[in-house]
């Protein structure tokens, strides 16, 4: 069982955005815990907003571990994992006999308590949240290197945020509108 702790703790080791040179690093860890944010926003949104009927809990724990498969497979850019329809479908191989290795670290008693957050069931509507989310947080990571200066992310930046917009769903539309902008602001100008 420590194991499985000591994998999931790796991920702050594991860098973000290998492709592309950064002004702010960042690891597995600390993308993970945004996904998890934004995932727990768009919950609210769907419930609040929206009054749908979405899980807020399974959605937050889902964003948690989404990421988990990294800690052995590392971090593939994504036009690497999607360049073609071969390769897309290897790597998601891959990234299921990652989990499946790490949640076998577990005792038997647990593993069905995490398989269902480590593995989850991507029909269901709190998974399609968290891959928002994560695409979310992928938008977010570009706004922040390009205020920074860095017009590496400029590109990755309109591509993703053409990608939101057209997405249909009401929640992502929601969170650009009345969230995203603030992230484009200073410090002083969150004041």
């Amino acid at each position: 069982m420590f194991k499985f702790f000591a994998f999931i703790d790796r991920m702050k080791f594991i860098k973000r955005w290998s492709l592309m040179r950064s002004v702010r690093e960042e690891n597995i860890m600390e993308h993970t815990e945004q996904v998890a944010v934004i995932a727990h926003a768009l919950a609210l949104i769907s419930n609040k907003i929206y009054n749908k009927n979405v899980d807020v809990n399974k959605t937050v724990l889902m964003a948690q571990y989404h990421e988990v498969s990294e800690v052995i497979t590392g971090d593939l850019p994504t036009p690497i994992k999607y360049f073609n329809p071969e390769i897309k479908s290897a790597y998601k191989d891959l990234e299921k006999g990652a989990c499946e290795k790490i949640l076998d670290m577990l005792p038997s008693e647990l593993k069905g308590e995490y398989e269902q957050f480590v593995l989850p069931d991507t029909s269901c509507y709190e998974y399609k949240l968290v891959k928002y989310a994560d695409r979310l947080s992928a938008y977010l990571k570009c706004v922040e290197e390009l205020k920074a200066g860095n017009k590496e992310f400029k590109k990755a930046k309109d591509s993703i945020e053409k990608e939101l917009k057209n997405s249909g769903n009401e929640e992502v539309e929601y969170y650009l509108k009345e969230f995203a902008s603030a992230y484009e602001l200073t410090l002083d100008e969150l004041d």
